[in-house]
């Protein structure tokens, strides 16, 4: 069964030839994973993910060109959170900034579904209108096919796979060409803001970023409070087991100049 549902994507002339498959698939920087969700979960997913969700990539139909103002209802600042997981902070930070929406991307519908569910709670609960919608796939195709240039306020990145083995290093996302791709896609003055807790990524993804002539490092306390973006994330599990055995928490924030 697909998973697309009604969402609030088209295919307009640009997207209306079918996309070839890619004869030479580009290496991943997510492991494969097999997940079942539970029967509320699905349910859930059922009744909200019509609205609230799309595919990054049709198999049949290719990339899907997305109408964010319809599918938010408003024109509003957009930031793209790629590999939101689980959602918590996804969650927490949309709440805290509602005059944003965010677009959260990750590959595995379980962690989608359950952000996709404390988004039904909320909303039953209080009336709230979530400024998030959900996209399942891959962030390099959301970022190369699915958002123009200059059209985000914010991007995040927090805890990527660090794919600790040096065999593996080529498979991580923030790569210099990654990093180029989130410069073109913010607007002047936007933030891309990283986190991870894995020491060798944490100077990989210094030395990238540092190295886009487009962006640059902000630490100061005052400019960082003054940004267009929140770059206060709330502590998640993941997060706090890192700290107790002992992994710095390193954060980067840029902004597009």
């Amino acid at each position: 069964m697909r998973d697309d549902g009604g969402m609030h994507a088209h295919c307009g002339p640009e997207a209306a030839e079918k996309q070839p498959a890619h004869p030479h698939r580009r290496v991943t920087s997510f492991r494969s994973r097999r997940s079942t969700l539970t029967d509320s979960q699905q349910a859930t997913w059922d009744r909200r993910w019509p609205a609230w969700g799309a595919l990054a990539r049709d198999d049949d139909d290719g990339y899907p060109q997305l109408d964010v103002p319809a599918w938010f209802h408003r024109t509003a600042p957009l930031v793209l959170e790629v590999g939101c997981g689980t959602g918590v902070s996804t969650l927490a930070m949309a709440h805290a900034e509602p005059e944003l929406d965010v677009l959260a991307v990750e590959v595995y519908k379980k962690g989608l579904a359950q952000l996709l569910c404390a988004m039904d709670r909320d909303a039953t609960a209080t009336g709230w209108e979530p400024n998030i919608r959900l996209i399942r796939g891959d962030g390099l195709d959301v970022l190369e096919h699915l958002v123009g240039d200059a059209t985000l306020t914010g991007v995040r990145v927090f805890f990527p796979d660090p794919w600790p083995k040096s065999r593996h290093h080529k498979r991580r996302l923030l790569q210099p060409a990654t990093v180029a791709l989130i410069a073109d896609r913010l607007v002047p003055g936007g933030v891309f803001h990283a986190a991870t807790d894995h020491a060798d990524y944490a100077e990989q993804i210094g030395e990238v970023g540092d190295g886009e002539p487009r962006l640059r490092r902000v630490s100061d306390p005052d400019e960082l409070d003054a940004l267009p973006i929140s770059v206060h994330r709330p502590t998640t599990k993941y997060e706090a087991k890192a700290a107790v055995v002992g992994s710095p928490i390193n954060e980067f924030v840029w902004v597009r100049v």
